[in-house]
């Protein structure tokens, strides 16, 4: 038996894709993002609700509360504990979600250390840490743009008392595993991204913000996900509460594309175009390939 991974970009159909395969093969659903781990984070994760579950178990979601600390180290302990259970029931394991090193991490042989603290650095400016990751590691690839892999860098640092660059990777498999990718036309994405913000917003994101805002919650489980921080600056006053969503659309236009590239360049992805209009023609492509190679060696 193997694995079956189902990964791409925010918005694309993981969620609804993984339920119905779920039901094909007897499987049981593992979550693969980072924020989702969390409780109460709900309408800005876009996290699967109990009516979309459609009876098909899920694992590892709302297990932290939003002031607790979870790191890719506890995720690959924890999803590779739920691979085994379920196998162990002799069930599919279905792992999915948006953050791939997560994935990396619970099915490479990926060595993590246990990191206990976690800094925002909300106080610094995204060149002043990336200056500041320059003076601990000054052959850093990540880009001086990209805030949340330099403040990744910098906490892995306070951490271990090692560079991030020089821990140790690998391309080695622990699990026969099938990766899925679904994808499609990039202005077609985009605007479904742009409709789903605006969806999250009539499901009441602006009241969840608000709630996390006035008890002053300013955790990495607030602080990391898209939708969050940008509305707090609308609270501040800041940017306008129209500038705000504006933010959030590009935030997650842009997470989608790296989304692409960190799956590209670190996955063997086997991509699928979703067809909107008939979304079953693509469960049934997947599902017939899955049932292809779920046997092959």
């Amino acid at each position: 038996m193997k694995v079956i991974v189902i990964l791409g970009p925010t918005g694309v159909g993981k969620t609804k894709l993984s339920i119905q395969l779920a039901k094909k093969l007897n499987g049981e659903i593992i979550n693969a993002d980072s924020t989702q781990v969390y409780k109460d984070l709900d309408i800005a994760t876009a996290k699967v609700t109990e009516k979309e579950k459609e009876g098909i178990i899920h694992h590892l979601f709302d297990i932290k509360t939003i002031d607790e600390n979870y790191t890719v180290f506890d995720y690959q302990k924890d999803c590779r504990k739920k691979i085994k259970e379920i196998f162990d029931k002799g069930k599919v394991p279905i792992i999915v979600g948006g953050t791939g090193l997560y994935i990396k991490a619970a099915l490479y042989d990926y060595k993590f250390k246990n990191e206990n603290s976690f800094n925002n650095y909300d106080n610094y400016t995204t060149l002043q840490l990336y200056d500041m990751l320059k003076t601990i590691d000054c052959k850093t690839t990540i880009h001086p743009n990209n805030r949340k892999r330099i403040v990744r860098a910098l906490n892995y640092y306070e951490n271990t008392n090692e560079i991030l660059s020089n821990k140790e990777k690998t391309n080695k498999l622990l699990y026969d595993a099938i990766f899925i990718g679904l994808t499609c036309d990039r202005n077609i994405l985009y605007d479904r991204i742009n409709k789903r913000v605006d969806n999250m917003l009539d499901n009441g994101l602006l009241e969840e913000a608000r709630k996390f805002y006035d008890m002053n919650i300013r955790s990495k489980a607030v602080m990391t996900p898209i939708g969050y921080k940008e509305l707090f600056k609308y609270f501040d006053g800041y940017i306008t509460k129209d500038d705000a969503i504006e933010l959030i659309k590009l935030r997650s236009r842009r997470y989608a594309k790296r989304q692409y590239t960190w799956n590209n360049n670190q996955l063997n992805v086997n991509w699928f175009n979703v067809n909107f209009n008939n979304f079953e023609k693509t469960v049934k492509e997947v599902f017939e390939f899955i049932n292809l190679n779920r046997h092959v060696d």
